[in-house]
């Protein structure tokens, strides 16, 4: 689940815990373009204050009008439609007549939030079921393979666990990676032993630094399917300590920064460890998207490109995973 969502979820905890009235509004079908995927959420107060999104902004402005004018429900979830009309579509920011499709829930006691964000907050995988006709709420184990489930009587949303990145080595290409990363709502971890690499990292809010050896974080941190590794100090000793281990976790990219040729090489010490074929033909060496990059910010751009492309199932066949740069292990060059 993305952070975004768990502080949506927060500032609605938070505001009824206040005492305020609170509108949880879901995203649940789409049909041609929307400005946000289904499962988006936001948090509706009583006086209009919003927190999190449902589209570019249009629809937040009438739901906000809707709510100050008392006519949003206030007992049991409600659906509400935008955008049937090819009018309305423009009127609210829905090109290519878009249409969405919204319950509003009102929020409770009974609304499972402190549940759902102390399970969100174990690393746990949840489905809340939400029944429209009387507003009760389930809170039930999920698998990864659940989505959004919405038949018009019962809703189904699936919460949690937050991506992370596992970045080997805490270089300056490794802080941009972590910048850009955070941004994308990863929790980022950076591993590095080296004591000439401490300086800085306390002025990148949201990233956690460790002096644990490789090998022993990845193996401490279990690496699951919302999880990512990426390796790159360039020291053979660091990167492949955390290779060997991440290659058999199910994280669902791991990549290591060096040339076509030395990505080879790791590939071929890697045999010699307890790894099989399968283990290592997951490696994304070299690391990132050929998107012609060549300085830090550029990398890390195409290897945040890659990790996206594999998360969302695209295909990277493609020329912009052919890539075949790469100049020297001696400085940051593009991956290749």
């Amino acid at each position: 689940m993305h952070s975004l969502d768990v502080e949506v979820l927060n500032t609605a905890l938070a505001w009824l815990d206040a005492g305020r009235g609170v509108l949880l509004a879901t995203v649940v079908r789409t049909w041609g373009s929307s400005p946000r995927p289904p499962g988006s959420m936001m948090a509706l107060r009583d006086d209009g204050q919003v927190a999190g999104s449902v589209s570019g902004g249009c629809i937040e402005d009438d739901l906000i009008a809707r709510r100050r004018a008392g006519e949003l429900p206030a007992v049991t979830p409600a659906l509400t439609r935008y955008g049937v009309s090819a009018d309305e579509a423009r009127r609210f920011g829905l090109p290519c007549g878009g249409t969405v499709e919204i319950v509003l829930e009102p929020l409770s006691a009974a609304s499972a939030l402190p549940e759902l964000l102390a399970a969100l907050q174990r690393h746990e995988l949840v489905r809340r079921r939400l029944d429209l006709a009387s507003g009760r709420v389930a809170l039930l184990p999920a698998t990864d393979g659940d989505a959004l489930h919405f038949d018009g009587v019962l809703l189904e949303t699936v919460h949690g666990p937050r991506l992370r990145l596992i970045v080997i080595g805490a270089g300056q290409l490794s802080r941009c990676l972590a910048q850009m990363a955070l941004m994308l709502d990863y929790a980022v971890t950076v591993c590095d032993p080296r004591e000439e690499y401490r300086e800085g990292w306390d002025t990148l809010p949201g990233a956690t630094l460790t002096r644990t050896m490789p090998d022993d974080l990845v193996v401490e941190m279990r690496p699951d399917a919302h999880t990512a590794v990426v390796a790159l100090t360039h020291d053979p000793k660091l990167d492949d300590l955390a290779l060997m281990e991440a290659l058999k976790t199910p994280a669902f990219y791991v990549g290591a920064l060096g040339s076509r040729r030395n990505n080879d090489a790791r590939r071929r010490r890697l045999l010699e460890f307890d790894l099989d074929e399968a283990q290592i033909a997951r490696l994304h060496g070299p690391v990132g998207l050929n998107l012609g990059g060549r300085t830090p910010p550029e990398i890390a751009l195409a290897i945040v490109a890659e990790m996206t492309a594999v998360r969302r199932g695209a295909a990277l066949d493609g020329p912009l995973a052919d890539w075949q740069g790469g100049r020297s292990c001696g400085r940051v060059t593009p991956p290749g």
